[in-house]
């Protein structure tokens, strides 16, 4: 009987852009990053802020992990190019994909500038576009790979955060047009759609400990979510563990979005 043995990530090479976070945070990527480096995968840790970058690859080697630090602006075309050529040059080779960078807003169309709107849409929907670009080309060099875009329960519970909403909701029709596309080519490409986890782009709008409170009563676990909630969720899917899953869109909220906004304040 052939029975998997643990997460089958050794040898690999990931790829986890927005993978820093402020001082020892956990943020989204950079749990991704230590937990896809904990399974034995080499990591590239990509960050437009090096210094943040290179405190998750001190964390990944405090374990034992492999990893490196880039600094790239992954609205740039010419920085994921040689992102991607930096992964491929350095473990020779790359695996799975992990498009976590994103940024937030509120208001209506309304209330929005158009300057704020165009500035949402390139950070959240095109650099998930530009990163999967110029890596699948190298995941089908090596036989297939994952992808995992990182969208938001606001795509599927809008709330009074319209432009945000709309581009994550756009991340979720690129993960399944994508994942339509570069199936034949061996490549799954799946959506993490995290509810209000506790993360440092969180805590960093000095959220109040009573918000903080009403986040985690949104939950019907009555569980506050934290990076680590999303990370491990990210792994699974770029794993082999899910090798028979694409173009799905795994909600990470501990149920907040089966209650209705009303119990899921920012």
């Amino acid at each position: 009987m052939d029975i998997p043995d643990g997460w089958g990530l050794d040898g690999k090479v990931a790829l986890v852009s927005g993978g820093g976070a402020a001082g020892d945070g956990i943020g989204n990527g950079r749990a991704a990053a230590i937990l896809l480096a904990k399974a034995g995968a080499r990591v590239v840790v990509a960050d437009r802020d090096l210094k943040l970058a290179r405190r998750t690859v001190e964390m990944i080697e405090s374990i034992s992990g492999q990893a490196i630090a880039v600094e790239v602006d992954v609205t740039r075309s010419a920085d994921c190019a040689a992102m991607v050529k930096t992964a491929v040059e350095r473990f020779g080779r790359l695996d799975v994909l992990d498009n976590n960078v994103g940024i937030g807003s509120r208001g209506t169309v309304v209330d929005e500038t158009e300057e704020s709107w165009r500035r949402l849409m390139t950070v959240n929907v095109d650099t998930m576009f530009l990163a999967a670009k110029h890596a699948i080309p190298a995941m089908r060099r090596t036989g297939g790979g994952a992808i995992v875009n990182v969208s938001s329960i606001s795509a599927l519970r809008p709330r009074g955060l319209t432009a945000y909403s709309t581009s994550k909701g756009a991340v979720i029709a690129l993960t399944r047009a994508m994942a339509v596309d570069h199936g034949p080519d061996g490549i799954r490409v799946n959506c993490v759609a995290p509810g209000p986890v506790y993360t440092p782009m969180v805590y960093s709008r000095q959220m109040t400990a009573a918000a903080r409170e009403a986040r985690r009563k949104a939950s019907v676990l009555a569980l506050e979510g934290t990076g680590w909630d999303i990370g491990r969720a990210v792994r699974f899917l770029l794993s082999p563990e899910a090798r028979y899953i694409t173009g799905q869109t795994l909600v990470v909220d501990g149920g907040a979005t089966l209650v209705g906004p009303a119990r899921a304040p920012d």
